[in-house]
């Protein structure tokens, strides 16, 4: 009897490490890729994006969530560091401040190669068709001519120096692959042709609001009642986004967006969403948080949901822990799926985080605590990484890429290397082009070429009118 009293809690302690000891084992094969760090907006804020200051050093930087042995610890994997900017910049230098956002992400790449991968794809390989003896079967080869479906089996891989690198790739090579996500759809100030910009720069994922309204787009101050809404969710340019996003391969963010934002893109896209950092309303019934007819929604489409850790949204107060972080990772497991659930910190976004769950160096004791409760190794490694690259793939898929196929590749026939064209985004679809309405714009600090001339451009009844009001009360004596 008195002996196996003090037994108990050693074996608490052994459990304890048997879940730590297994959550790392797990987490050596599959990394975390976690949804959202800010990591970029310090590099600003404490350097002015200065890498060179000896203060910036990512191998010692001090005072953050984040910095390179704590990503080693945590056994971080992928990271979509955000590029973000405040809505202050809206209508003002946000495209500005965004390129220099996503220029400091691609300069940590250069200055710690050893570490850092900046990736744009889920594999590292473009996969596009090969046409093997096209012109003999009547197919053109040219790029961007339209063929005819081919089997898998004429599928094969880019040359190794045109290999766009992928988050699997940086897997193998023991690397962060690092994506850009752009936090706050304000970013591309209402335009398409700064949409594709920032694709073509690496942007993987754009939140579609900030907390701001954008001209399209409602924000999640609207169901607070902070804001009011203007778009009743996504506006018909707002549709245009989402397509444009669809159609380029971009996922589409639902962090921060109103309630009927949400609902109105999980009813448009032709792909899975995400929510990049947000927990579950039910559990904290903070409007930033994802509530459950919503989370059903999230089921039916395989999108995602990845739990933010500040506080304000775990437990609805200055204090949370580690635990309650587990429970609302439980509860979307629970209501939408356990496809459904990944990780998306906010770390050095955020001004207070759980006990037990500091920085980035602390997942696997949040991995360790959802064995405990009896999560399966198949579900924790969704958690990790495999969903989010499911989402990914199914995003990519949805632009126009294919998958590898099975097996091995056939060789180029008759010894002649096989034409191949870039990977690029949907060809099948025509880029949208109509522009927002003129009017629909704060107008004080921009020009407005174009829109005199172009046909079509919908401005609303009056909006030519106004526009000349400020010459005519020039002109009067």
């Amino acid at each position: 009897m008195w002996t196996s009293w003090w037994l108990w809690p050693l074996m608490a302690v052994c459990a304890a490490d048997q879940f730590r000891d297994l959550a790392v084992r797990i987490m050596q094969d599959t990394p975390v890729i976690d949804g959202h760090n800010d990591l970029p907006w310090q590099l600003l804020k404490l350097f002015n994006n200065q890498l060179q200051d000896p203060g910036a050093n990512l191998s010692s930087l001090a005072h953050t969530h984040t910095n390179i042995p704590k990503l080693k610890a945590g056994f971080v994997g992928g990271q979509f560091w955000s590029a973000y900017v405040p809505c202050d910049t809206q209508n003002r230098d946000a495209v500005k401040r965004t390129l220099e956002q996503i220029d400091v992400i691609q300069r940590m790449c250069q200055a710690y190669p050893e570490t850092f991968a900046c990736v744009t794809s889920s594999t590292g390989a473009s996969w596009l068709p090969a046409l093997l003896g096209g012109a003999r079967r009547g197919h053109r080869a040219a790029c961007g001519s339209r063929v005819a479906p081919r089997p898998l089996d004429s599928w094969v891989p880019l040359p190794s120096r045109a290999l766009l690198a992928g988050i699997r790739q940086a897997f193998q090579e023991g690397k962060v692959a690092s994506l850009v996500g752009v936090e706050g759809g304000h970013s591309i100030d209402s335009s398409l042709g700064v949409l594709r910009a920032l694709y073509h720069l690496g942007m993987r994922y754009m939140t579609l609001t900030h907390s701001c309204n954008t001209p399209w787009a409602d924000n999640w101050l609207v169901d607070t009642g902070d804001d009011k809404a203007q778009s009743q969710g996504l506006s018909h340019f707002g549709q245009s986004v989402v397509k444009e996003m669809n159609r380029l391969g971009v996922m589409i963010d639902l962090a921060h967006v109103s309630v009927a934002t949400m609902r109105a893109a999980l009813k448009l896209s032709q792909a899975p969403v995400i929510f990049s950092h947000s927990s579950a309303y039910s559990l904290c019934p903070h409007r930033r948080n994802v509530p459950d007819d919503v989370l059903q929604l999230v089921k039916e489409t395989g999108s995602l949901v990845m739990v933010n850790f500040y506080n304000d949204y775990v437990s609805c107060s200055a204090k949370a822990n580690l635990s309650q972080v587990a429970d609302h990772l439980d509860h979307i497991k629970k209501v939408a799926g356990a496809a459904a659930v990944g990780f998306g910190g906010d770390y050095d976004g955020v001004s207070r985080v759980p006990l037990g769950l500091e920085d980035v160096s602390k997942y696997p004791d949040l991995v360790a605590e959802l064995l405990r409760r009896q999560w399966t190794e198949a579900e924790v490694r969704g958690a990790l990484a495999d969903n989010l690259l499911r989402v990914f793939e199914a995003v990519e898929q949805v632009r126009g890429a294919r998958p590898p196929p099975p097996g091995p590749l056939p060789p180029p026939q008759g010894g002649q290397p096989t034409p191949v064209c870039p990977q690029a985004s949907n060809h099948a679809q025509v880029p949208g082009e109509e522009p927002i309405p003129l009017g629909q714009l704060e107008a004080s600090c921009r020009t407005n070429y174009g829109y005199s001339a172009a046909p079509s451009l919908h401005l609303p009844p009056g909006s030519l009118l106004a526009s000349l009001v400020p010459l005519l009360l020039l002109s009067l004596p």
